[in-house]
């Protein structure tokens, strides 16, 4: 059994920047992995050219909806152990798809993997925020981890490709088993666990942003691909309607899900930018 860190000991601060790095970096490549190998699942699984733009939809459907809980739930439950159950959720997914053997198979994993990657994508950043100090260290590493993200999304591409022609692009998703037990191990040795707030989860602020986020992202899914007709207007004006209701509920609750005050601070903010840009120059890759 791997020995686990604790809090006599400094924290090695090098490996926890590589735990980090590598498993946002799994993440976006396999955003950009599947693309390339969308022209061989579209054969070998039978998809409907519409279904097949479920491939990455489902996907970020699920990541959408739950990566305010997702982050929520690291707040309450501990950061490192979010951090362990999303990277097992998404390695446990990528076995799954790349064992796929239909397309309701795959994009039913692919559900689950973006709901890993919702735990995974705001829990390494806020592992950053409390491993690293404030000032030049915590600027350096935010801006490796800035990097990373765009240097694989390109990377992604190329070797997606070359796994689609020369083997097969199951060997992207099936690659992240070794890592990510890998990953899971170095995680129980090297990170410690955070503080934990005490409290319950903010149900309604819970259910509206989950709600309201995954109608908000199937709303412009749909626009893509029906038009925007009566079903894809009401979609998106539910969506508008529960996350404005988010924000009344989260003004009001004495333990939100997302404090607004959050928005207030600027290297917080400044986070956020960049995350946001990062996930455009994902889509900008579609």
């Amino acid at each position: 059994m791997p020995h686990e860190n604790t809090a006599t000991s400094p924290p090695n601060k090098a490996a926890i920047l590589a735990i980090i790095l590598i498993s946002y970096v799994m993440i976006v490549l396999d955003i950009s992995v599947v693309l390339t190998g969308l022209p061989k699942i579209h054969t070998e699984l039978g998809f409907s050219d519409a279904g097949l733009a479920w491939v990455q939809s489902a996907y970020t459907l699920t990541f959408g909806g739950f990566l305010l809980l997702g982050a929520r739930a690291g707040d309450i439950l501990g950061r490192r152990r979010m951090f362990i159950i999303g990277m097992t959720i998404f390695t446990v997914a990528s076995v799954a798809i790349g064992a796929s053997q239909s397309s309701a198979w795959m994009l039913s994993w692919r559900a689950v993997q973006g709901l890993g990657s919702a735990i995974l994508a705001p829990t390494t950043l806020a592992l950053l925020q409390t491993s690293f100090d404030e000032g030049e260290e915590r600027v350096r590493a935010v801006s490796l981890y800035s990097a990373a993200a765009g240097v694989s999304a390109t990377v992604g591409l190329v070797v997606g490709g070359l796994l689609a022609d020369w083997l097969s692009w199951r060997i992207g998703f099936l690659i992240n088993l070794p890592i990510g037990i890998a990953i899971v191990i170095a995680a129980r040795i090297y990170i410690y666990e955070t503080d934990k707030r005490p409290g319950t989860f903010d149900l309604p602020g819970a259910v509206t942003s989950t709600l309201g986020m995954g109608a908000f992202v199937y709303g412009f899914i749909r626009s893509a691909q029906a038009g925007w007709d009566t079903t894809t207007f009401a979609t998106i004006a539910a969506a508008i309607i529960m996350l404005c209701a988010f924000v009344l509920i989260e003004r009001r609750a004495s333990q939100p899900i997302l404090p607004l005050r959050l928005f207030s601070d600027m290297e917080r903010s400044g986070a956020y930018e960049r995350w946001l840009g990062l996930s455009e120059q994902l889509r900008a890759f579609r």
